[in-house]
């Protein structure tokens, strides 16, 4: 039995890397029994078969440490969020919905600005000014000229990242500099959509150096939030947990009661305008709490 991870799966086969290699493997149909899938990121131990169409069998899937749904994903030590300043336009309730997806999970976040040299002005400061507080490390790359790949170099090393944006944000490109070679295919901006051509056609996880490994995912350009209730958003807002509690009202849903902590911070600017303004949206779109439905 050897013990390694599963890098991608596809159709049907799972490509596991070991200190003694990669190996094409099946799945036990055991996994199906109990409805558990094994995903890209799944610490598993494998026995080695050498039949005509494998070379071995994924035997055990070993604990997760965590896992998502979108990407489908396994035991990350944190998660890369890659948007462009421009080409395409940048949809930032979009970041904001991942960057709840992650806090939900657990998960750490790091947000990459690529193509930085299309900024224009005080765009890259007015990113930080938004994010900063919320306590997010913001990398501002350009993979054409290539500046800030070594940042992100040290951002991901010895470390299982989740890569993930919207298509033709620069996914692949960014990992190509990182590499320095063209392993992953990339794709042009459509000009009729304004928006990337989808490139990456399935999770995959990418050994970069020793312990250091890669998730590239298919691009997304819409994402639902979490099976959450109103009441549980504000936790997913970082820069809002230090005044959670010291409201005057102890179920302040922070959008209109007075007392309130939050938008006390939120004048005097502790709290950017453009979160607060995501907040109150996504949590006119949240269902009740539901516990509250319950008692009643």
């Amino acid at each position: 039995m050897l013990e390694g991870r599963i890098l991608k799966g596809v159709g049907g086969f799972y490509y596991v890397y070991t200190a003694e290699g990669t190996f094409q493997c099946r799945a036990r149909g055991l996994f199906r029994k109990h409805s558990l899938k094994p995903l890209a990121g799944d610490r598993c131990r494998i026995e080695l078969t050498n039949t005509e169409d494998v070379e071995g069998n994924v035997a055990e899937i070993l604990p997760r440490k965590n896992s998502l749904i979108r990407p489908p994903v396994a035991n990350i030590d944190q998660a890369l969020v890659i948007f462009a300043m421009h080409s395409p336009e940048p949809a930032w309730g979009l970041l904001d919905r991942y960057l709840i997806m992650m806090e939900r999970a657990g998960i750490p976040s790091v947000i990459c600005i690529n193509k930085d040299d299309l900024a224009e002005g005080l765009e890259a400061l007015d990113i930080k000014r938004i994010y900063e507080p919320a306590g997010y490390r913001i990398v501002f790359t350009s993979a054409r000229e290539h500046t800030g790949i070594d940042e992100l170099k040290d951002v991901l090393y010895g470390k299982v990242t989740s890569v993930a944006g919207p298509s033709g944000a620069g996914k692949s490109s960014i990992i190509n500099a990182i590499l320095g070679s063209e392993l992953m295919e990339t794709g042009d901006i459509s000009r009729k959509l304004k928006r990337g051509k989808q490139t990456t056609r399935h999770t995959e996880l990418i050994n970069l150096w020793e312990d250091t490994f890669i998730f590239d995912s298919p691009g997304f350009s819409a994402m639902e939030l979490p099976d959450m209730d109103k009441s549980e958003l504000d936790v997913c807002f970082p820069e809002m947990r230090p005044y959670k509690g010291h409201c005057y009202y102890a179920d302040c849903s922070h959008t209109h009661e007075p007392g309130c902590s939050v938008r006390e911070a939120l004048e005097d600017n502790n709290i950017a305008a453009e979160r607060y303004a995501s907040y109150t949206e996504l949590f006119a779109e949240l269902p009740d709490d539901r516990r509250k439905k319950r008692k009643a």
